[in-house]
């Protein structure tokens, strides 16, 4: 059994003790049995948490992944001042992932499009009230004067 690590697979247990070919120098040296097994603990725990995710429907786990986009967006529209491009990218995807699955997210289908859409509506708003001139005329006023 081995462990992935930044450095390279390194090998948990078993009689090889040392690094793989592929570790970076400094990184060869023996772990200790205490090491050892928390590299064991930490892949077992890893292996649970895998099994548990496999017992989840996708479509709960997709729609948890596409509020997280909402969540992001919320925090960058939410920032002072708010970081409009940064939010349109989380808005965006929450958007082709709720797109590219539509029709298979079950009763969680359409909190998400719900969800997505006062975000939009949200993202407009907001922006729009920082695009607009402080004292400046507006589209109604501008047409109320004739100007056509």
């Amino acid at each position: 059994m081995s462990l992935w690590t930044p450095g390279g697979e390194r090998p948990v247990g078993g009689d090889d003790g040392g690094a793989t070919p592929s570790s970076p120098p400094g990184l060869g040296e023996q772990l200790s049995a205490e090491q050892e097994a928390e590299a064991q603990q930490m892949a077992a725990e890893m292996a649970a948490v895998r099994e548990q995710l496999a017992q989840v429907p996708a479509a709960q786990v997709v729609a948890n992944h596409a509020m997280g986009c909402w969540e992001l967006a919320a925090i960058h529209l939410s920032s002072q001042p708010p970081r409009f491009d940064e939010a349109q990218v989380a808005i965006d995807a929450f958007g082709a992932l709720a797109d590219v699955v539509k029709g298979r997210l079950g009763e969680d289908e359409a909190t998400l499009h719900d969800a997505l859409a006062q975000l939009r509506l949200a993202f407009v708003q907001l922006k729009a009230s920082f695009d607009a001139p402080a004292d400046g005329p507006t589209a109604e006023t501008t047409e109320e004067d004739g100007g056509d």
